[in-house]
């Protein structure tokens, strides 16, 4: 009898616990995230002038296109073999043959892009593997590359970057940074 006893003790508990944890506890989480801050708490989606969501400016996505700045290698881009695409980092060392490999083809690229020697982050992936953003040194040394794909001057392009440049948060933790999705966005509005 003590063992049902303890039984439905047992199960009270958990369900009180699961009232708390689940219940009590993320609806106010959620109704303040909502109402503070509604974009961030859906994903901080970034929409053209259609409606139509072109991404997140939270996560780093790949732009191949001469027409467009690209973004900085992807922990999506280092995923193998069938599966779906991971967001893990790929833990390769600074020797592996492997990523060797990659950052001279990324290299490469951006050589026939015509670009000697890209700034470190188009090569190299985030500490996250997810980073929107690149420096903006990166996004200036593609400048040439899109006014001759988008027949656009130059000097319309620097002023662009400049304005979808972050600065450093709290004003001195990190670098500045330019965000390649809303920078991108920005880029099809401009006409030739």
């Amino acid at each position: 009898m003590s063992f049902l006893r303890e039984g439905f003790k047992a199960l009270r508990l958990t369900a009180a616990l699961w009232l708390l944890t689940v219940v009590l506890y993320t609806l106010p989480l959620l109704a303040v995230g909502q109402g503070l801050f509604p974009a961030q708490a859906n994903g901080s989606l970034l929409r053209n002038e259609s409606g139509q969501v072109l991404g997140s400016t939270l996560i780093g996505q790949p732009f191949a296109s001469d027409r467009y700045f690209w973004s900085r290698p992807s922990a999506v881009d280092y995923s193998t073999g069938k599966a779906a695409p991971t967001s893990a980092p790929s833990n390769l060392g600074p020797t592996n043959p492997d990523l060797v490999k990659r950052i001279k083809d990324m290299a490469a690229t951006y050589a026939q892009a015509g670009i000697a020697k890209p700034a470190a982050d188009q090569l190299y992936a985030s500490g996250s593997g997810l980073d929107p953003h690149i420096s903006p040194e990166a996004a200036r040394q593609q400048i040439p590359r899109l006014a001759a794909a988008r027949g656009v001057p130059s000097n319309r392009l620097e002023p662009l970057i400049q304005r979808h440049t972050q600065g450093r948060f709290l004003g001195f933790i990190g670098e500045p940074g330019v965000n390649v999705l809303a920078l991108n966005n920005a880029l099809d509005q401009i006409k030739p």
